[in-house]
């Protein structure tokens, strides 16, 4: 591809407001233009920004330019408010959901050994990083709860096989791992990490990683 069209899906896509996929890319031009061709030039793109402070990403959604996470301490001078913070039960639960989706809400309470409040689902699904994709038919047929594509947007990946892997205590040490990973990308360009309450990592999980991903949910019995 020559160098004025990447040039013209460069600034679509630097100045897109949401994620463009390859589809969208292909509408910039009235002459034909291959899939394969789209591909290469985001290739192409992506290594061109490789030592600046912005990068090309892909992730569910589509393609998108965000700034680098070596960039976030001068962006924060720019915008001081202070990240969203998440209490342990709205992140836990969130890894649960996760790593273990589908699930109800009994199967999450069953890992984590405690009664998941109303308002930590709330809070998930009102940030719109989970929500019912159907009903478990047993008694009551609760909901089945999913990580959405803006979770998956939000970390900055493209589909749950990229989740961070867990290697140690669960589910808080989950819940710490996707409160690294998980960004807020807004249109400033400013990346902005989740933080988990100060209190959440002074409390001891006795549930061990093995359960999180190997203890078989009402389901799988």
């Amino acid at each position: 591809m020559d160098d004025h069209k990447k040039r013209v899906i460069e600034t679509a896509l630097l100045c897109a407001q949401e994620p463009l996929t390859v589809n969208d890319l292909t509408r910039l031009f009235t002459e034909d233009i291959t899939v394969s061709e789209i591909d290469d030039a985001l290739l192409e793109l992506q290594k061109a920004w490789d030592d600046k402070g912005m990068e090309l990403v892909h992730i569910a959604t589509g393609w998108r330019f965000q700034s680098r996470l070596s960039m976030r301490e001068y962006l924060d001078r720019l915008t001081p408010e202070k990240p969203p913070k998440y209490s342990r039960a709205v992140m836990e639960t969130l890894a649960i959901i996760a790593y273990r989706q589908p699930v109800t809400r009994g199967e999450i309470e069953e890992i984590r050994g405690v009664t998941v409040s109303t308002n930590v689902m709330k809070q998930l699904e009102d940030r719109g990083w989970v929500e019912v994709i159907g009903h478990k038919e047993t008694v009551g047929r609760p909901g089945l709860y999913a990580t959405t594509k803006q979770f998956l947007d939000d970390l900055s990946l493209t589909n749950l096989q990229n989740l961070p892997m867990l290697e140690d205590a669960a589910p808080m040490a989950a819940a710490e791992h996707l409160g690294q990973a998980v960004m807020e990308f807004d249109a400033s360009a400013t990346v902005e990490t989740v933080v988990i309450a100060e209190d959440a990592t002074q409390e001891i999980i006795d549930i061990s990683i093995e359960e999180l991903q190997d203890k078989p949910t009402d389901e799988q019995k």
